[in-house]
């Protein structure tokens, strides 16, 4: 078997390449280069289990980056067991031909306790007195320790929030995805694996503040650039095939839509008053939506009601389509995880989660960068909020108080959903952007516009080659 590394550039598409990437380039004019007609939903989670299992989300289950669970009444998002992805592997095949076989999986999502042979994905600790304390983990634990000690703690703050993208004191950016390349080159050096998968997210946080459109998005794709260029070279250098490949492509948005509040108007969303702010309760809900990048699941707790949903939904401004179970078929999503109704969004257009009609009652994690709490994505984390005076020294003075032991709410983000220029989830209209694959042989690409799913023999062929 050939050894090969993935390195899943997140937020590349042909729109994006050009005088700001020499690198990438220079890899493409050697190689081949693939367009992949988008998941469905295209959102991380998703096209990561097409690609890995060679399966729709109608057979691996992942039918976005979160979902409500029916049996617990809970919106879960942002999970981590590997357990959730329904299916065989890639690497569970490879392992089969071959018991040499060794893959590593470097910050891919559902990293933990998979059948993969390394892994490391970040993973913050939580003690009972509430704090949060960044950190990673590792299989074999081991790596977790040793990996900290060669490079240092991973930079979690770079890795998602405010702080994610942005320059640093020493004028760079990308620190996280600088360290999850550094651990790669650390495995890679430690146990040769014959797989390696790598994940460098760092186009995704100013494609989505400002859109692809903004002066700023040259930089960061100098920066994700160099980072690349690097890692090719390393992978070379030690003999390491290279496929370059993306989950999406972030388009520009102007256009909120916020359809719990629309159906709260109509009486079907359920609100507790919790300590004087208002939490939306699920399971006491006749309707209400998971909102994901430009894909709203939409469920239905009183199936009375699916044609009036439906209905209003179709009116609605910024909704392009609204999938029944039959059209959920044609489109390979049809798993009980998925909505009884999933929305999605016109080109412009993007889904919040936001169920509150007033801002002075919103939940507490709502101004918080707060993943797993919130019933839905929520890009606003991106930001600091712009309306609080002197919000940074605000960061200094709860970071000490944090530092000190005692609890904090680090209650920094704003709650402005136009702030959000960029989003993905539905199939853009351009192929410029759709996701691209890579390789550095042209042999490897058989064809030149693959389907998501056929990516998974794209990467089998290549280590078998």
């Amino acid at each position: 078997m050939k050894r090969l590394a993935i390195i899943d550039v997140v937020g590349l598409c042909q729109s994006v390449l050009g005088p700001s990437t020499p690198k990438i380039n220079e890899f493409m004019r050697k190689g081949g280069l693939a367009t992949i007609v988008p998941a469905f939903p295209a959102v991380t989670c998703t096209a990561q289990s097409n690609y890995l299992t060679g399966a729709l989300p109608r057979q691996h289950g992942i039918v976005g980056n979160g979902w409500y669970n029916r049996e617990l009444a809970e919106v879960q998002f942002w999970k981590q067991s590997n357990h959730v992805v329904q299916g065989r592997k890639l690497w569970e095949e490879l392992r089969e031909l071959d018991p040499k076989f060794t893959c590593a999986k470097l910050f891919w999502w559902y990293n933990m306790y998979s059948s993969a042979d390394y892994s490391i994905t970040p993973r913050p600790i939580y003690p009972a007195d509430g704090r949060k304390v960044f950190d990673i983990y590792s299989s074999p634990l081991t790596i977790r320790d040793e990996i900290k000690k060669d490079l240092g703690e991973f930079p979690f703050p770079a890795f998602w929030g405010p702080a994610a993208g942005v320059d640093s004191p020493q004028g760079r950016s990308g620190a996280a995805s600088r360290w999850i390349a550094e651990s790669a080159k650390w495995v890679e050096l430690k146990y040769q694996p014959t797989l390696s998968l790598i994940y460098l997210p760092h186009l995704d946080y100013n494609l989505q503040r400002y859109g692809p459109s903004h002066p700023i998005i040259a930089n960061d794709l100098r920066q994700i650039d160099k980072i690349v260029g690097d890692m090719i070279d390393f992978c070379q250098r030690n003999s390491v095939g290279v496929l370059l490949l993306s989950e999406y492509a972030i388009t520009e948005v102007d256009t909120p839509v916020h359809l719990n509040r629309l159906f709260r108007r109509q009486g079907w969303i359920a609100i507790k008053d919790e300590l004087g702010l208002e939490m939306l309760d699920c399971g006491a809900s006749k309707v209400f939506a998971v909102a994901d990048h430009q894909i709203a699941h939409v469920y239905l707790n009183d199936r009375s009601l699916e044609n009036n949903v439906r209905a209003l939904l179709e009116q609605q401004a910024g909704i392009d389509q609204v999938l029944v179970r039959t059209d959920q078929a044609r489109a390979g999503i049809d798993h009980p995880r998925a909505g009884d109704l999933v929305a999605v969004a016109t080109e412009r257009a993007w889904f919040t989660y936001y169920y509150w009609l007033e801002d002075r009652v919103a939940p507490d994690f709502a101004r918080c960068v707060d993943i797993h709490r919130k019933p839905g994505y929520d890009p606003v984390e991106l930001f600091l909020d712009p309306a609080q005076p002197f919000v940074k020294l605000k960061i200094i003075a709860r970071l000490l108080q944090k530092k000190l032991g005692f609890r904090m709410l680090m209650d920094v983000i704003p709650l402005d959903a136009t702030l959000v220029k960029g989003s993905h989830g539905r199939h853009p209209a351009k192929t410029e952007h759709h996701p691209v694959l890579i390789a550095d042989q042209p042999n490897l690409i058989s064809k030149l516009e693959l389907d998501s799913t056929e990516v998974y023999c794209v990467i089998r062929n290549a280590v078998l080659t």
